[in-house]
């Protein structure tokens, strides 16, 4: 030990360390500041302190977690409980919303038609099984005005007719299907009129024909038929639909005309029903 104590090793390592306390204390009182005992032990021991100082504060959160478990819980669930409570008054709202934006689109109809009674907007609840002329059930029925043979309509064009009406649910025909029939006039040429009458072709595609048209008719591509209101079932001059393409019928005798309803008659989530309106007739039958 003694010798080690006299070597030029130990020398080495006792200068190095009085240089990295010379060092510190120049750190120390560079800003001007006296170096005493316990500013200086205060120094070398602030890591530690702040590593016990984190570890004090973990434990104290972990302590209380446990102690306040309760609390804690109950808070959460209550915090839940109002989520949900707003959730459900957002969902109120948006139904607000949709029902109100359903309103002001069917308002247009009775701006354009005043003598039309309408029944409240009707949702569509689903289609029928296996149809393939979308016949379709809606929300609505005798309690609210609606009888069998009553118009159903979109602001933008006919959709169909009401077959069967119970106290709160109705079928709708649409004017894809064969067993409806509709007089129609060309709203660019009123002379030209015809049936318009589904088949199961046209309706794969979505569209219905009109038939029984005259050879000598001056029909185009992209004219808007209408309703003829000749019988009393619906209302005159109503959009049906459009030409798509113009040709003679299977018989050669008269012209057919495939037509693209105004109504995607697929995608419908609403309509609203014409329960009555001038002209009406009051034991209307399909027109012929």
């Amino acid at each position: 030990m003694r010798d080690f104590l006299k070597s030029t090793r130990f020398k080495v390592l006792l200068g190095f360390l009085a240089f990295l306390v010379g060092i510190m204390i120049y750190a120390v009182t560079k800003g001007g500041y006296s170096v005493s005992g316990a500013s200086f032990i205060h120094s070398l021991t602030k890591p530690f302190r702040t590593a016990s100082n984190g570890i004090s504060m973990r434990v104290e959160l972990a302590l209380d977690k446990l102690t306040n478990a309760n609390d804690y819980y109950k808070e959460n669930q209550e915090l839940k409980a109002q989520i949900g409570e707003l959730n459900k008054q957002l969902a109120d709202y948006d139904s607000m919303k949709t029902e109100l934006q359903e309103l002001r689109k069917f308002v247009v109809i009775k701006e354009q038609h005043e003598d039309f009674i309408l029944s409240q907007p009707c949702g569509v609840i689903g289609y029928v099984t296996n149809d393939p002329f979308k016949s379709f059930l809606i929300d609505k029925g005798e309690d609210d005005g609606i009888t069998p043979n009553c118009p159903v309509v979109t602001p933008e064009g006919l959709v169909g007719i009401t077959v069967n009406v119970s106290a709160n649910v109705s079928t709708v025909r649409t004017l894809l299907s064969p067993d409806l029939s509709i007089a129609a006039v060309c709203s660019a040429s009123p002379a030209d009129t015809g049936i318009i009458e589904g088949d199961i072709l046209s309706s794969e595609d979505g569209n219905t024909r009109l038939i029984h048209v005259s050879t000598e008719n001056k029909l185009r591509v992209g004219d808007l038929m209408v309703t003829g209101g000749t019988s009393g079932l619906f209302p005159k001059d109503y959009p049906i639909g459009t030409v798509k393409s113009i040709g003679l019928d299977t018989s050669g005798l008269s012209v057919a005309a495939d037509i693209k309803p105004c109504v995607d008659v697929t995608r419908l989530t609403s309509v609203i029903v014409i329960t009555d309106f001038t002209g009406k007739k009051e034991d209307g039958a399909d027109e012929n």
